[in-house]
């Protein structure tokens, strides 16, 4: 069992010692970044027109099961929309802190 730790100990500093193979690349990092920022305001724009839409859709509903079913709607789309603000800064902090390659060289920070 003493073995297992020993070679598994032995084979973990070769790998750490590797740069990450985004990182190396020329103008990947820069290019998962703009697509994390495109998404992510894709999303927020997505965000905008269900609440407005839900809002629109619940003025002219006449039954409590249908509203409450909308207002449903519209919390799981903010939900949605605040997981994916806070995914991005939570990945590049935690991921600093765990010495992660990829949080090091792609900021995934939307603003």
């Amino acid at each position: 069992m003493g073995w297992v730790l020993l070679l598994s100990l032995a084979a973990i500093d070769p790998v750490a010692a590797q740069e990450s193979a985004v990182c190396g690349a020329d103008r990947l990092p820069e290019m998962i970044s703009g697509f994390f920022q495109l998404t992510t305001r894709i999303g927020l724009i997505g965000l905008v027109v269900v609440w407005q839409a839900d809002s629109l859709i619940e003025m002219f509903t006449l039954h409590r099961e249908q509203r409450e079913g909308i207002k449903r709607h519209k919390r799981t789309a903010l939900k949605s929309a605040t997981v994916l603000l806070v995914l991005g800064p939570l990945y590049t902090v935690a991921g600093s802190m765990m010495n992660l390659p990829l949080a090091t060289c792609v900021d995934l920070v939307p603003w």
